[in-house]
Protein backbone atom coordinates (compact mmCIF):
# COMPACT_ATOMS: atom_id res chain seq x y z
CA UNK A 1 0.00 0.00 0.00
CA UNK A 2 1.15 3.57 -0.50
CA UNK A 3 -0.88 5.91 1.80
CA UNK A 4 0.14 6.50 5.43
CA UNK A 5 -2.55 6.45 7.63
CA UNK A 6 -2.88 9.19 10.50
CA UNK A 7 -4.45 8.36 13.73
CA UNK A 8 -7.00 10.73 15.55
CA UNK A 9 -8.93 10.71 18.32
CA UNK A 10 -12.20 12.14 19.66
CA UNK A 11 -11.40 13.79 22.91
CA UNK A 12 -12.19 16.66 24.89
CA UNK A 13 -15.48 14.53 26.06
CA UNK A 14 -14.39 14.28 29.87
CA UNK A 15 -17.20 15.83 32.76
CA UNK A 16 -13.81 17.92 34.40
CA UNK A 17 -10.66 18.04 34.06
CA UNK A 18 -8.94 15.21 35.21
CA UNK A 19 -4.94 14.57 34.43
CA UNK A 20 -5.42 10.78 34.05
CA UNK A 21 -7.75 11.05 31.92
CA UNK A 22 -8.08 9.98 28.30
CA UNK A 23 -7.03 12.34 26.72
CA UNK A 24 -3.49 12.94 28.59
CA UNK A 25 -3.18 8.88 27.81
CA UNK A 26 -4.21 9.33 24.43
CA UNK A 27 -2.06 12.22 23.15
CA UNK A 28 1.22 11.29 23.13
CA UNK A 29 0.26 8.32 20.54
CA UNK A 30 -2.23 10.31 17.44
CA UNK A 31 -1.56 12.68 15.07
CA UNK A 32 -5.10 14.37 15.19
CA UNK A 33 -7.36 15.69 18.40
CA UNK A 34 -10.88 15.88 17.16
CA UNK A 35 -12.19 18.07 20.47
CA UNK A 36 -15.79 18.48 21.62
CA UNK A 37 -16.98 21.80 21.45
CA UNK A 38 -19.80 21.72 24.72
CA UNK A 39 -22.60 20.15 22.85
CA UNK A 40 -22.28 16.96 23.49
CA UNK A 41 -19.52 17.30 26.01
CA UNK A 42 -16.96 19.09 27.53
CA UNK A 43 -16.75 22.55 28.31
CA UNK A 44 -14.33 25.75 28.03
CA UNK A 45 -12.48 24.61 31.03
CA UNK A 46 -11.75 21.30 29.11
CA UNK A 47 -11.35 22.21 25.51
CA UNK A 48 -8.68 24.46 27.18
CA UNK A 49 -6.94 21.61 28.86
CA UNK A 50 -7.10 19.41 25.85
CA UNK A 51 -5.83 21.90 23.49
CA UNK A 52 -2.75 22.60 25.73
CA UNK A 53 -2.74 19.19 25.67
CA UNK A 54 -2.23 18.69 22.43
CA UNK A 55 -0.14 21.89 21.62
CA UNK A 56 1.76 19.94 23.92
CA UNK A 57 2.62 16.92 21.89
CA UNK A 58 2.20 19.02 19.05
CA UNK A 59 -0.54 16.97 17.59
CA UNK A 60 -2.98 18.70 15.11
CA UNK A 61 -6.40 20.00 16.51
CA UNK A 62 -10.35 19.67 15.14
CA UNK A 63 -13.04 20.62 15.98
CA UNK A 64 -15.95 18.29 17.01
CA UNK A 65 -19.67 19.45 16.64
CA UNK A 66 -22.58 17.75 17.65
CA UNK A 67 -26.39 18.37 18.19
CA UNK A 68 -27.40 20.04 21.20
CA UNK A 69 -27.44 17.03 23.31
CA UNK A 70 -25.37 16.12 26.03
CA UNK A 71 -28.09 13.82 28.51
CA UNK A 72 -27.20 11.26 25.41
CA UNK A 73 -24.05 12.40 24.80
CA UNK A 74 -25.25 13.55 21.18
CA UNK A 75 -26.39 10.38 20.20
CA UNK A 76 -30.18 11.47 19.52
CA UNK A 77 -31.03 12.41 15.66
CA UNK A 78 -32.71 16.10 15.65
CA UNK A 79 -34.74 17.32 13.26
CA UNK A 80 -33.02 20.91 13.42
CA UNK A 81 -34.15 23.64 10.75
CA UNK A 82 -31.01 23.82 7.70
CA UNK A 83 -30.19 27.35 8.47
CA UNK A 84 -29.93 26.75 12.54
CA UNK A 85 -27.95 23.75 11.75
CA UNK A 86 -25.57 25.89 10.30
CA UNK A 87 -25.26 28.23 12.76
CA UNK A 88 -24.91 25.86 15.60
CA UNK A 89 -21.98 24.21 14.10
CA UNK A 90 -20.13 27.62 13.55
CA UNK A 91 -20.89 28.64 16.45
CA UNK A 92 -19.39 25.33 18.23
CA UNK A 93 -16.16 25.97 15.81
CA UNK A 94 -16.19 29.49 16.54
CA UNK A 95 -16.10 28.74 20.27
CA UNK A 96 -12.69 26.24 20.20
CA UNK A 97 -11.01 28.38 17.73
CA UNK A 98 -11.38 31.30 20.03
CA UNK A 99 -9.91 28.88 23.35
CA UNK A 100 -7.86 27.59 20.74
CA UNK A 101 -6.06 31.17 19.65
CA UNK A 102 -5.57 32.13 22.88
CA UNK A 103 -3.45 29.42 23.08
CA UNK A 104 -1.51 30.21 19.91
CA UNK A 105 -2.86 27.13 18.44
CA UNK A 106 -4.70 26.81 14.85
CA UNK A 107 -8.14 24.79 14.06
CA UNK A 108 -7.32 22.68 11.04
CA UNK A 109 -10.54 20.56 10.56
CA UNK A 110 -13.93 19.71 11.58
CA UNK A 111 -15.25 16.71 12.63
CA UNK A 112 -18.98 15.99 13.34
CA UNK A 113 -19.74 14.19 16.46
CA UNK A 114 -22.03 11.21 17.17
CA UNK A 115 -26.02 11.34 15.60
CA UNK A 116 -24.75 14.61 13.14
CA UNK A 117 -22.21 12.25 11.75
CA UNK A 118 -24.24 9.33 11.58
CA UNK A 119 -27.00 11.58 9.89
CA UNK A 120 -24.89 13.44 7.89
CA UNK A 121 -23.27 10.34 6.21
CA UNK A 122 -26.65 9.20 4.91
CA UNK A 123 -28.41 12.30 4.40
CA UNK A 124 -27.38 14.51 1.26
CA UNK A 125 -28.44 17.38 2.92
CA UNK A 126 -27.54 17.35 6.63
CA UNK A 127 -24.18 16.92 4.87
CA UNK A 128 -25.01 20.23 2.77
CA UNK A 129 -25.37 22.23 6.04
CA UNK A 130 -22.12 21.05 7.78
CA UNK A 131 -20.17 21.61 4.52
CA UNK A 132 -21.98 25.50 4.75
CA UNK A 133 -21.00 25.64 7.96
CA UNK A 134 -17.59 24.99 7.54
CA UNK A 135 -16.97 26.98 4.31
CA UNK A 136 -18.08 29.73 6.16
CA UNK A 137 -15.62 29.85 8.85
CA UNK A 138 -13.34 32.75 8.54
CA UNK A 139 -10.28 30.44 8.45
CA UNK A 140 -9.22 27.73 6.03
CA UNK A 141 -10.56 23.96 7.38
CA UNK A 142 -10.73 20.65 6.19
CA UNK A 143 -13.78 18.28 6.50
CA UNK A 144 -13.16 15.33 8.08
CA UNK A 145 -15.44 12.55 7.23
CA UNK A 146 -16.06 8.39 6.83
CA UNK A 147 -13.85 7.02 3.78
CA UNK A 148 -16.68 5.18 2.14
CA UNK A 149 -17.50 3.44 -1.32
CA UNK A 150 -19.04 7.12 -2.28
CA UNK A 151 -15.83 9.13 -1.81
CA UNK A 152 -15.96 9.98 -4.77
CA UNK A 153 -19.28 11.78 -4.85
CA UNK A 154 -18.30 13.33 -1.28
CA UNK A 155 -15.29 14.58 -2.91
CA UNK A 156 -17.49 16.55 -5.46
CA UNK A 157 -19.67 17.75 -2.93
CA UNK A 158 -17.06 19.05 -0.97
CA UNK A 159 -15.50 20.70 -4.13
CA UNK A 160 -18.88 22.67 -4.41
CA UNK A 161 -18.20 24.58 -0.84
CA UNK A 162 -14.26 24.65 -1.70
CA UNK A 163 -13.55 22.07 1.07
CA UNK A 164 -10.66 19.35 1.48
CA UNK A 165 -11.70 16.17 2.73
CA UNK A 166 -10.13 13.80 5.10
CA UNK A 167 -11.34 10.33 4.75
CA UNK A 168 -11.34 8.29 8.15
CA UNK A 169 -11.58 4.69 8.94
CA UNK A 170 -13.13 3.49 12.53
CA UNK A 171 -10.09 1.00 14.27
CA UNK A 172 -13.18 -0.09 16.57
CA UNK A 173 -16.49 -0.25 14.66
CA UNK A 174 -17.90 -2.68 12.49
CA UNK A 175 -19.03 -2.43 9.21
CA UNK A 176 -22.15 -2.67 6.87
CA UNK A 177 -21.68 -4.40 3.55
CA UNK A 178 -22.94 -0.51 2.06
CA UNK A 179 -19.64 0.44 4.35
CA UNK A 180 -21.65 2.23 6.87
CA UNK A 181 -21.08 1.48 10.87
CA UNK A 182 -22.74 -1.14 12.16
CA UNK A 183 -25.80 0.35 14.49
CA UNK A 184 -24.39 0.52 17.88
CA UNK A 185 -27.70 -1.08 18.85
CA UNK A 186 -26.58 -4.30 17.32
CA UNK A 187 -24.08 -7.17 18.23
CA UNK A 188 -20.66 -7.02 17.27
CA UNK A 189 -20.87 -3.59 16.83
CA UNK A 190 -17.97 -2.31 18.69
CA UNK A 191 -14.68 -4.60 18.04
CA UNK A 192 -12.81 -6.08 20.34
CA UNK A 193 -9.27 -5.07 21.39
CA UNK A 194 -7.97 -8.21 18.76
CA UNK A 195 -10.73 -7.68 15.73
CA UNK A 196 -9.89 -3.63 16.33
CA UNK A 197 -6.11 -4.75 15.66
CA UNK A 198 -6.72 -7.59 12.99
CA UNK A 199 -8.90 -4.14 11.03
CA UNK A 200 -6.00 -1.80 11.12
CA UNK A 201 -3.18 -4.16 10.23
CA UNK A 202 -5.89 -5.14 7.10
CA UNK A 203 -6.10 -1.46 6.29
CA UNK A 204 -2.86 -1.15 6.13
CA UNK A 205 -1.54 -3.78 4.17
CA UNK A 206 -4.58 -4.38 2.10
CA UNK A 207 -6.49 -1.10 1.81
CA UNK A 208 -9.62 -2.77 3.10
CA UNK A 209 -11.70 -3.66 5.88
CA UNK A 210 -13.88 -7.04 6.53
CA UNK A 211 -17.39 -6.32 6.66
CA UNK A 212 -20.10 -7.96 9.08
CA UNK A 213 -21.24 -10.80 6.75
CA UNK A 214 -17.09 -11.36 5.98
CA UNK A 215 -17.22 -9.21 3.08
CA UNK A 216 -13.52 -7.35 1.74
CA UNK A 217 -14.81 -3.86 1.75
CA UNK A 218 -11.83 -1.43 -0.21
CA UNK A 219 -11.53 2.01 1.29
CA UNK A 220 -9.58 4.78 0.83
CA UNK A 221 -8.03 6.58 4.28
CA UNK A 222 -6.27 9.46 5.56
CA UNK A 223 -6.80 9.04 9.10
CA UNK A 224 -7.91 5.96 11.61
CA UNK A 225 -9.81 6.80 14.24
CA UNK A 226 -10.23 4.96 17.79
CA UNK A 227 -13.19 6.48 19.75
CA UNK A 228 -12.06 8.51 23.37
CA UNK A 229 -14.85 6.65 25.01
CA UNK A 230 -13.69 3.19 23.91
CA UNK A 231 -11.82 2.05 26.62
CA UNK A 232 -10.34 -1.35 24.53
CA UNK A 233 -10.02 1.18 22.03
CA UNK A 234 -7.44 3.43 24.12
CA UNK A 235 -5.87 0.26 25.70
CA UNK A 236 -5.04 -0.35 22.34
CA UNK A 237 -3.87 2.83 20.48
CA UNK A 238 -0.02 2.47 21.54
CA UNK A 239 -0.32 -1.31 19.37
CA UNK A 240 -2.16 0.42 16.64
CA UNK A 241 0.39 3.21 16.39
CA UNK A 242 2.73 0.97 16.20
CA UNK A 243 1.14 -1.00 13.67
CA UNK A 244 0.73 2.63 11.65
CA UNK A 245 4.71 3.04 12.39
CA UNK A 246 5.69 0.07 10.50
CA UNK A 247 3.16 0.50 7.75
CA UNK A 248 4.77 4.12 7.24
CA UNK A 249 8.26 2.48 7.24
CA UNK A 250 7.50 0.51 4.23
CA UNK A 251 6.13 3.26 2.20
Amino acid sequence: MDMTLLLNCDLGESACIDSHNVDSEVMPFIDQASIACGQHAGDADVMAHTLNLAGQNKVCVGAHPSYPDRENFGRLSMDIPHHKLISLIKEQIATLTTIATAQGITVSYVKPHGALYNDMMANGHIRSAVMQAISDCPQPLAFMLQATPDADQHTHEAEAFGLSLIFEVFADRCYADNGALLSRSLPGAVHSREKMLKQVTQLCNEGSITTVSGHRLALQADSICVHGDNAEGVAAIREIRQILAAQKSHV
